[in-house]
């Protein structure tokens, strides 16, 4: 495969963008799970008729095709700041969802966006994650602690769903089965 052939396949006569091939295989089982997940979730929303879970749904495929990148910035270019930014907002929500309630550390989504130079990609997720931890979206622990000023720390930390996300509170942390790093 060379070529257009690489960054699509077709089906039905329709092109589809295919996966990000620098995704590492672990990452991309967990992103594909996420994602089969959403999708039964939009059948269940649709057949009971409940407009609101179809829409969370919805934002959740959303959020495991950007992060496969499937949708968004195409991976073969060079992103922009702010297409890399959303790219690493929806890896960050779907590995949290899949691996809920752990936590994620910030070189998971670095490692599915940077592909093999992830390490360059490291401060953009810290800051993306400061970021959304001021929005109220996830929370940022460090030794098993969530951090009033997040910005400021130092060193190792772990990513978490937060309540504004609607899965659990800042107090139900159970103890992360993932080494920190």
């Amino acid at each position: 495969m060379t070529g257009e052939d690489e960054r699509y396949f077709v089906v039905g006569n329709r092109r589809w963008r295919r996966s990000d091939p620098a995704i590492p295989d672990s990452h991309r089982t967990e992103l594909v799970s996420e994602l089969m997940t959403a999708r039964r979730a939009v059948g269940a929303a649709q057949r009971a008729g409940d407009a609101d879970a179809l829409a969370a749904a919805r934002r959740r495929v959303q959020d495991a095709k950007v992060a496969l990148g499937e949708r968004g910035a195409p991976w073969w270019e060079e992103p922009s700041p702010s297409d890399r930014a959303a790219r690493i907002r929806a890896t960050i929500r779907t590995l949290l969802r899949h691996r809920d309630p752990s936590t994620i550390c910030p070189s998971d989504a670095a490692r599915v966006v940077g592909g093999p130079s992830w390490r360059s990609v490291l401060p953009s997720v810290r800051k993306v994650a400061i970021d959304m931890s001021s929005e109220g979206e996830i929370v940022v622990r460090q030794r098993g602690a969530d951090l009033e000023e997040p910005g400021a720390a130092r060193g190792p930390i772990r990513l978490a769903l937060d309540q504004g996300s609607g899965r659990r509170s800042r107090g139900s942390h159970r103890a992360s089965r993932h080494r920190v790093g």
